[in-house]
């Protein structure tokens, strides 16, 4: 029920006393967004005056915008890396920041292959923690009764390793599930989940999903809304059930559990959980053993509400396969953020995901915008814009100071302003500058997909041939989805060719040649597929090059795109393709870092 009109909120009448503080916060916080990031700026500088990295640029202790501009240089990962590796190696002296690094989070982003470490500070978790406390608030808003049932949310750790000097290296979410915040996170009515927190930080993936799933099912009546980070996690449970749903209606029919769940803190919880239920173990039989999925989701949890997964950037690619199995249930895109800092909420969780946007919370960090020119390779890094000066309508790239000591460090996002609440601009996601390939977490650049072309086309030229030009796509069809690169061969010895075999060993040795995210999805996550290699006819490219300059492409400035989505363009190739070879293997990945 609504509060008060006295607490109501230019956002809408809050659903409790608590949502109206969260409102009202964000109200203060958007409303004062110049100021407030005056005060950010001013408490990371004021603190961290004496930093090793601060001296070398002789700030002296002044925190004003202006010097700041003018003597802090704008970087980038390779730029710190340096510092950063001191850290890791055990230098506890103040190099970014006064503060201890508490440990290192780890981003999906990549740098030469490995997994990039950015530093954090145990005050960060208060700050991720505030802005997990008002997404419910805001959805509250948007969707009534959410306290009155439970959210099947599908979460998970990964590995964590350590650096030669001790300090931990893990995801950031993974970080944040294994903290004391979530694991002893005080009832919320409106936040309850049917996954119990022995699976959720259970790092077998398999043993994880399949408790987190039984759950789900148990619970089925009280669930309200099913979630996962990234709409891939969503569609990649859906696709566990398919494979695993007699063995989960064994279990529910039984009221034992399955064998191959070993977790002893998992089999504790679930003594608790599992007792004979024949009817819902028909239910499910029933409902999965049909042939037709579509619907599955609003038919196994028949009071679902919505979606809440990010289906933004990369994500977007499984918009129709999430249509299909929810009968095309609201996707809730609820907050932006990254491993270096949390940025933002959606403050329309409800909308079309391609309207989607973030309104920054100016408390979080310093924000500053580069203008970012599609058609442009070059940036000016002088020229950069304060969050209360972007323009609707203009794309930037995100550039970032953080209390954990990041200093006008470039993220990679490139946003579009779409418009602004009070004075905090709100953001559409465009994508990650760079990013050609992404299935999951993993993100593959253009240089990185050339490398791994070349390792792989070495294994041809005992048979005289070469990889005479190629691209790519992000085959979400599969589930898991998987990366296809097209090749066009050039075989100068036709007695010679190579065998399917050795073009099955060119897939892997391109995924040997890929970095740690995408190895680690393959291995441990299972979250993508084999690579696949489609060979075309000879020709098939000058076919594309035609096709695009039909289409008004200059000749003179046409190059090959390494990557395409374009729905005709991929039936074109794919209506050239002689031969297809997948991955006989896994790649190499253990959790451990190359140094």
């Amino acid at each position: 029920m609504a509060v008060d009109s006295v607490l109501s909120s230019p956002l809408g009448p809050p659903a409790c006393e608590k949502d109206a503080k969260a409102l009202q916060f964000i109200e203060e916080m958007t409303r004062n967004a110049d100021a407030v990031q005056e005060r950010v700026l001013n408490e990371i500088l004021t603190r961290n005056s004496q930093t090793e990295y601060l001296k070398r640029f002789k700030l002296d202790g002044v925190s004003d915008r202006e010097t700041f501009k003018n003597k802090i240089p704008v970087v980038t990962y390779e730029d710190l890396q340096p510092e950063i590796q001191r850290i890791a190696n055990g230098d506890r002296s103040p190099i970014l920041s006064a503060h201890p690094i508490s440990e290192f989070l780890t981003s999906s982003g990549t740098s030469a292959g490995e997994r990039k470490l950015m530093p954090t500070i145990k005050e960060e978790l208060d700050r991720r923690q505030l802005l997990y406390s008002l997404l419910m608030p805001v959805m509250n808003l948007y969707v009534p009764g959410l306290d009155k049932g439970k959210g099947l949310y599908f979460l998970f750790i990964k590995s964590e390793t350590k650096t030669p000097g001790g300090l931990l290296a893990r995801p950031v979410l993974t970080s944040y599930y294994k903290s004391e915040h979530f694991k002893r996170r005080p009832h919320d009515p409106y936040n309850v989940y049917t996954s119990p927190n022995e699976a959720i930080l259970c790092a077998d993936s398999f043993q994880s999903m399949y408790t987190q799933m039984l759950c789900g099912l148990y619970e089925r009546e009280q669930v309200l809304r099913l979630g996962a980070v990234f709409a891939s996690g969503l569609v990649r449970a859906i696709r566990f059930l398919q494979l695993h749903w007699p063995q989960l209606a064994h279990d529910i029919r039984t009221g034992t559990l399955n064998p191959e769940i070993t977790d002893p803190s998992i089999c504790e919880r679930m003594g608790l959980v599992m007792r004979p239920n024949p009817k819902l173990a028909d239910f499910v039989t029933d409902e999965c053993s049909k042939e037709n999925w579509e619907g599955i989701i609003t038919r196994i949890w028949p009071k679902t509400k919505y979606l809440d997964v990010i289906v933004t950037g990369a994500m977007a690619q499984y918009i129709p396969t999430l249509d299909y199995y929810s009968g095309g249930l609201p996707k809730a895109c609820t907050m932006y953020a990254a491993s270096e800092c949390y940025f933002g909420l959606n403050l329309n969780p409800m909308c079309k995901p391609s309207e989607v946007s973030y309104t920054i919370m100016p408390n979080m960090g310093y924000f500053e915008f580069l203008p970012h020119d599609p058609n442009s390779s070059r940036d000016s890094t002088r020229n950069l814009v304060d969050l209360v000066d972007v323009e609707v309508g203009k794309e930037y790239e995100l550039v970032i100071t953080t209390y954990a000591g990041l200093y006008r460090y470039r993220v990679g996002d490139i946003l579009r302003v779409t418009g602004f609440h009070n004075s905090a601009p709100q953001f559409h996601f465009v994508r990650r500058k760079n990013v050609l390939l992404s299935i999951d977490s993993d993100k593959t650049d253009e240089a990185e997909l050339q490398r791994a072309v070349e390792n792989a086309s070495k294994l041809l030229k005992e048979f005289n041939t070469s990889v005479v030009e190629y691209t790519s796509y992000a085959d979400t069809k599969t589930i898991p989805g998987h990366y296809v690169i097209y090749w066009e061969l050039l075989m100068k010895d036709l007695n010679n060719s190579p065998s399917d075999e050795v073009l099955n060993k060119c897939c892997l040795a391109m995924e040997e040649s890929l970095n740690t995210v995408y190895r680690q999805g393959r291995v441990a996550c299972n979250s993508i597929g084999p690579l696949e290699i489609r060979v075309v006819k000879n020709g098939t490219f000058e076919e594309l090059m035609d096709y695009a300059i039909s289409r008004g492409a200059s000749i003179n400035q046409y190059k090959v795109p390494r990557c395409v989505s374009f729905a005709p363009i991929l039936e074109l190739l794919d209506s050239r393709v002689m031969s297809r070879h997948f991955s006989p293997s896994l790649p190499q990945w253990t959790p451990e870092r190359r140094h």
